[in-house]
């Protein structure tokens, strides 16, 4: 599945052009390495989004092509929420 689709359908980020936008930024991770909108993402994956003072670390868990609002956070696992001080 594609990144910018899943942080959709997980609701992590609203809209998929916002989600292609902060990806092009390179303020997304997976496994470690700067990740694109297109970039394959699979289950196990480790996702770390920076959003403006906060970044957000993510184990996906599901993949789906779509999901109920009270089922998203079922795809995923939160492993870590921190500051981040620029």
């Amino acid at each position: 599945m594609r990144l910018d689709k899943y942080l959709k359908v997980s609701r992590l980020i609203k809209r998929r052009t916002m989600a292609k936008e902060v990806a092009e930024q390179g303020r997304i991770q997976i496994n470690g390495q700067v990740a694109k909108a297109g970039a394959n993402i699979k289950i196990g994956d480790e996702v770390v989004i920076q959003f403006g003072q906060k970044k957000v670390t993510i184990r996906v868990d599901r993949l789906e092509e779509s999901t109920r609002k009270e089922e998203a956070a079922t795809l995923y696992t939160l492993l870590k929420e921190e500051k981040v001080n620029e």
